[in-house]
């Protein structure tokens, strides 16, 4: 008598994967997009619900079946206003029915649309998050069109650890509350008042690395006040338009060595020539004396010969010493006055420094500057790398 061809059920659950543990299943399916994810209930009985317990959630325009054939696009307004509030009704609807089949915690929440969306559904999700008190790391990012405010139920989320919003509005007065475990903030294009943000950045003891680009009012920031909430920042990384704001007419002749953590910073759009960013990096340096790496991208610059500022800016500051300092990275470097002499400032004080590596634009200038930069004083044998 011959024996049974075994089922695709028994067959499926003597396969290596059904035997992994459920944490590897869980991460498994979190790589997968949620739909898909989802699919894996038709396999068997056994993994009809495996994919309700995975710990990440991801919602997006993606998020939505689409066939095989691109949709034409909407030849008018009205055409285009409703295609958009059907998308938005399907991704709200899903997002409702994962939740309500949820059989575990989530830890990770993102949440990233393309399109337009009017997304004050968003408020009742958040709301269910936060009462869950399980959340770890949130990512709400918009696009400038229909940027978000996110709602005060957003403060009670204690656990996170991990937050990254893009074009959304964080002006509250005040933020009542902060976060006791976040340990990584990145606030993208953001709209908060200098007082929210401080108020915001002082409830967040732990706070290690630190994203700031946004539009902030109310520019009675102070640079001293930014760092002294930012007591264990380990990473930072700032705009230029925002450091500017953050520099008044005045600095303080005594700086504290507020940033004693801080090992990784990161200016964007940065101008070597412009009195306020050269002076909030001059500040920085100052009060980091374990900064490691520094990456600059820095914005055109504007030199006039006439004008001299950044000079008395480093002669003010020619006390700095960066005992600890390993790399320099500067994008968009050229051989103008402002760019070299800021070099040379940087390795004639760097007793550890190891490599200095400008990526330029203009390649015709690449053996100039490294012979200027080679004859100039370091302060420990380096490596310069200019490409």
């Amino acid at each position: 008598m011959k024996a049974k061809r075994p089922t695709k059920a028994q067959r499926l659950s003597s396969t290596t994967i059904n035997t992994l543990p459920q944490t590897i299943i869980e991460n498994i399916l979190c790589l997968l997009p949620i739909q898909e994810a989802a699919r894996t209930s038709i396999l068997s009985r056994e993994w009809r619900y495996k994919w309700t317990t995975i710990p990440k959630l991801e919602f997006g325009s993606s998020t939505l079946s689409k066939g095989k054939n691109k949709e034409k696009l909407p030849s008018d307004i009205a055409s285009a206003r409703k295609k958009n509030m059907d998308e938005r009704c399907k991704l709200f609807n899903a997002i409702h029915q994962v939740l309500l089949m949820r059989q575990g915690p989530i830890h990770e929440f993102i949440f990233n649309p393309i399109g337009t969306y009017n997304c004050f559904e968003l408020d009742q999700i958040v709301f269910h998050l936060s009462r869950n008190h399980t959340v770890k790391k949130l990512t709400l990012a918009f696009d400038y069109i229909s940027p978000y405010k996110l709602p005060l139920c957003a403060f009670s989320l204690h656990q996170l650890t991990d937050l990254y919003l893009s074009f959304v509005n964080l002006d509250h007065q005040p933020i009542v509350s902060g976060f006791g475990s976040l340990r990584s903030l990145c606030l993208m294009n953001v709209w908060i008042s200098s007082k929210a943000l401080l108020r915001l950045l002082s409830n967040c003891p732990s706070l290690k690395r630190f994203t700031l680009q946004g539009f902030i009012s109310h520019k009675d920031c102070t640079i001293i006040e930014l760092f002294d909430c930012l007591h264990v920042i380990e990473d930072l990384t700032i705009y230029g338009y925002n450091a500017r704001q953050l520099v008044l007419d005045s600095v303080p002749e005594e700086l504290p060595t507020s940033l004693i953590h801080l090992k990784y910073f990161c200016f964007k759009e940065m101008s070597l020539d412009v009195d306020g960013l050269l002076t909030f990096l001059a500040v920085l340096l100052k009060c980091s004396p374990n900064l490691e790496h520094i990456v600059l991208e820095v914005a055109e610059l504007e030199y006039n010969d006439e004008n001299e500022i950044y000079y008395g800016i480093l002669e003010k500051y020619s006390d700095v010493w960066m005992e600890h300092l390993k790399e320099l990275v500067i994008y968009n470097f050229n051989n103008l006055k402002p760019s070299m002499e800021f070099v040379k400032f940087i390795i004639s004080r760097s007793p550890k420094l190891k490599k200095v590596l400008l990526i330029v634009d203009d390649k015709d200038e690449e053996l100039e500057m490294l012979k200027v930069l080679l004859q100039a004083p370091c302060a420990s044998p380096v490596e310069i790398v200019v490409k």
